[in-house]
């Protein structure tokens, strides 16, 4: 075959212009062995076309199936529903504790200020009463 006309196919093999009998030209051409040697980096490429076609892979290859995704994903929102129910119920339980802290503090702050009411009520009765005994006291000693 011409030099030139494997040449030009090249060119069009490179720029991906060539059709299936051209490609098959040059094939040949490069799988003979008489190659010229501005050309000889074109022939590895085509012998390796060649030898790659007739390779062929032997291992097995173990498959293993997909997890489902849709079952997490079911398996994630029940986790969150539950989660959901019982930081609900804790803090429900939280909050009515906080609402019987704040009734006995209120509870307490009342019954406090009752408890000074009658203090001071009871300390001007036991000052009466001592004025009283101070004022028995003194008419007994007059009178006697």
């Amino acid at each position: 075959m011409e030099l030139a006309n494997i040449e030009e196919l090249v060119e069009k093999y490179l720029e991906a212009t060539t059709t299936l009998q051209e490609e098959a030209t040059l094939k040949q051409y490069f799988t003979e062995g008489n190659v010229a040697p501005h050309l000889q980096e074109y022939a590895y490429l085509f012998n390796y076309f060649t030898i790659a076609k007739d390779e062929k892979f032997t291992k097995t290859i173990k498959l293993e199936p997909k997890k489902s995704k849709k079952k997490n994903l079911k398996w994630l929102s029940v986790a969150a529903s539950i989660a959901l129910l019982i930081s609900v119920f804790v803090g429900q339980q939280q909050y009515k504790e906080y609402q019987q802290r704040k009734e006995a503090e209120r509870i307490y702050a009342q019954v406090s200020k009752g408890l000074k009411l009658l203090s001071t009520n009871l300390k001007k009765g036991e000052q009466a009463v001592a004025n009283l005994y101070t004022y028995e006291n003194t008419v007994n000693k007059i009178l006697k």
